[in-house]
């Protein structure tokens, strides 16, 4: 499996999980209708620590642009390979979404409100005003990237033997897990903390695209805030990181 398939496969089981634990806890006649914020993060969390696994040992499990784009800038990742990782993770996000909006489609025609639907995909402000919705995007992002440097583990060169990676192994994603757990619980509030371009951009799009009962826009005039944000917030944590080192 090449690095760029398993970023695809990796951001998939993120979306597909992340959105999926949205629906299940929104929609009408679910199970865990009304569950709500707690199990919401924690799912997500959750969802992160399975993409991780999987793609952890081919790629780095990057799943998320921000933390491309910050690991790039740090130095700890050739820039030459940062396209085919976008791609990938626009590419799994827009199908995670997919899968699980067919999972759900029929409790999504069964759900009146549109802003409900939508908020099962992409995020939106608990209260509108740009420039602290951006901050907060660009804090939660930022503290994901400067966190995520601090957890990844240490290489040992050995002769021609390669660069073998000292680490936990998959018990590794486990601290980014709950990284994204306490972002959700602690600064989530206020716009849903995207803290990963594609994991809004490419459910949004799905949102846009496929039939739904009583389905509202997209609110494609929010979008660029939960891109912008986290990549802003991913390039100021590493150089953060570097001067700190």
């Amino acid at each position: 499996m090449s690095p760029t398939t398993a970023e695809f496969i990796g951001t998939s089981i993120l979306i597909l999980l992340g959105v999926g634990v949205n629906a299940n806890t929104s929609l009408n006649n679910t199970y865990g209708n009304g569950a709500g914020w707690i199990v919401i993060t924690l799912g997500w969390g959750f969802a992160v620590f399975m993409g991780v696994v999987v793609a952890g040992p081919v790629s780095g499990a990057h799943i998320n642009p921000a933390v491309t784009f910050g690991l790039a800038t740090a130095g700890l990742f050739p820039w030459t390979d940062v396209p085919g990782y976008l791609l990938a993770q626009m590419g799994g996000a827009l199908t995670g979404a997919f899968l699980a909006w067919l999972l759900y489609s029929q409790h999504y025609n069964a759900t009146e409100d549109p802003g409900t639907k939508l908020g099962t995909f992409c995020t939106g402000p608990a209260m509108k005003n740009t420039p602290l919705n951006l901050y907060s995007e660009i804090l939660g992002g930022g503290l994901l990237v400067f966190v995520i440097l601090y957890i990844a583990g240490p290489t040992l060169e050995a002769g021609n033997l390669g660069t073998p990676i000292i680490g936990l192994g998959s018990i590794g994603a486990l601290p980014v897990a709950l990284l994204v757990v306490v972002i959700g619980m602690s600064l989530g509030g206020t716009t849903g903390y995207a803290i990963n371009p594609v994991r809004d951009l490419g459910p949004r799009i799905i949102h846009a695209l496929v039939p739904m009962k009583g389905k509202g826009p997209s609110n494609w005039g929010y979008s660029w805030i939960p891109v912008i944000g986290p990549i802003g917030g991913g390039i100021l944590a590493a150089f953060l990181y570097s001067v700190l080192q």
